[in-house]
């Protein structure tokens, strides 16, 4: 059998590690070059395969892929944008496979989120039943550590790190000015669903009565008087008041308490911001004066506070998608297994899981995670948070900044004729 050729792309929103995830892909396959052979990357994702603009990965060098290991965003361009079903658009899923056929393409490697490992799935099975097998892996990545299966997703490390830390700081910043200034400071961070982001938080704490006071998760209904009780309890206290806020916090009929009336480009409800609308509550409310910051985009992109520990996962399950293709497998996805049953004897392995069973599927803070009061975590949650964020992995500096890959983005000629609207 002639080796066929590979295709990379990246998913959705990226993260301070996914290009470490990339850099393992691509390492990995240049060791496997009896059965690889031309690596490509989607420019922009997967629009980059609909519209067959393809990268050469052979035309950077072995630095410039070694340095994506310690770049953050996506370094071949990732996308929002979500393949409907087969039903709905089998156009879009022919096209890729005319694309993959045309280029030699018979390994695909989706890094992203639960969309992206439904996609994964269905290209798996539809080439399948065209006569153009492709064996289809998926590599985990979201920030918001929502997928099944695995214990925690790259790139969830690196943001509970950086969440942790700016809280900490940004404490320290609040309690010295208390007294004649700010009373009450939220840092609003993502999380639509699942509260892991705001949980992680909590790591700033290591005294009883440290900052964050109050954690806001998508998993506890919101319950405002009980939320401005606690603020006002807290302020009276000890002068100031820390909250971190998951962006999907919401009331008990399901709604966001940021609810913009618009969605995005998968579907999902656009949030406009959990922070001022807290914000508005404790002024109107209570009269306290406040400050609210907004994570944003910062919280992952921070590769200069990344967790090693992270790196490691990123770029492991990378590694892991190819030799799993190598080896002939089909429809997977590498997954992170935890040893060990506390955060002292933290280790960690590579398993993997079945597509069929983590398309769609979330993940969601449990019950035992959660503290009584539903405004924290309990020993359970830190000790399956703490070993995440373990490790510093700093990127090397110049003049103060650090420096990161910058790569050519070299396009292979097309050779399809007709384009294709995306």
């Amino acid at each position: 059998m002639s080796k066929k050729n590979a295709f990379y792309a990246q998913s959705g929103g990226v993260t301070a590690v996914i290009n470490a995830s990339a850099c393992g892909v691509i390492e990995t396959a240049r060791q496997h070059s009896d059965k690889i052979g031309t690596i490509y990357a989607g420019l922009n994702g997967i629009v980059g395969a609909l519209k067959e603009e393809l990268i050469d990965v052979s035309q950077e060098s072995t630095d410039t892929i070694a340095a994506l290991r310690h770049t953050p965003s996506g370094a071949f361009g990732s996308c929002r944008y979500k393949l409907k079903s087969l039903e709905q658009n089998r156009a879009e899923y022919e096209r890729l496979i005319e694309v993959f056929k045309a280029h030699d393409i018979g390994y695909f490697f989706y890094n992203g989120g639960g969309d992206s490992a439904d996609t994964c799935l269905k290209i798996s099975q539809l080439s399948e039943k065209m006569g153009y097998p492709i064996q289809a892996i998926h590599i985990p990545k979201t920030v918001d550590n929502d997928l099944p299966f695995t214990d925690n997703c790259p790139g969830f490390g690196s943001v509970a790190k950086y969440v942790a830390v700016s809280t900490r700081e940004a404490a320290l910043d609040v309690a010295s000015m208390c007294a004649t200034s700010t009373k009450v400071f939220i840092l609003e961070v993502m999380g639509r669903h699942a509260g892991w982001i705001a949980a992680a938080g909590a790591l700033a704490q290591e005294q009883e009565g440290d900052a964050p006071h109050i954690i806001l998760l998508p998993e506890v209904a919101f319950d405002k008087e009980k939320f401005l009780a606690r603020v006002q309890q807290t302020v009276d206290d000890k002068g100031y008041c820390v909250i971190v806020a998951s962006e999907g916090a919401q009331y008990e009929d399901g709604t966001f308490l940021a609810d913009a009336g618009s969605v995005d480009a998968f579907g999902h409800k656009q949030l406009g911001g959990v922070a001022p609308t807290l914000a508005k509550m404790v002024k109107d409310e209570l009269g306290l004066k406040y400050h609210w910051a907004l994570a944003d985009y910062l919280q992952r992109a921070a590769r200069h506070i990344a967790s090693a520990t992270d790196v490691e996962q990123a770029y492991a399950v990378g590694k892991a998608a190819v030799e799993a293709a190598a080896a002939g497998k089909n429809a997977i996805m590498p997954t992170i297994e935890r040893n060990g049953t506390g955060a002292a004897d933290y280790s960690w392995s590579i398993g993997e899981a079945p597509l069929s069973e983590v398309a769609n599927v979330e993940k969601f803070m449990p019950k035992e995670f959660i503290s009584e009061d539903g405004f924290g975590i309990t020993q359970a949650g830190r000790d399956y948070l703490e070993p995440l964020i373990q490790g510093e992995d700093y990127p090397p500096y110049k003049n103060g900044i650090p420096q990161y890959a910058r790569l050519k983005k070299a396009l292979v000629e097309k050779k399809l004729k007709e384009g294709f609207d995306v």
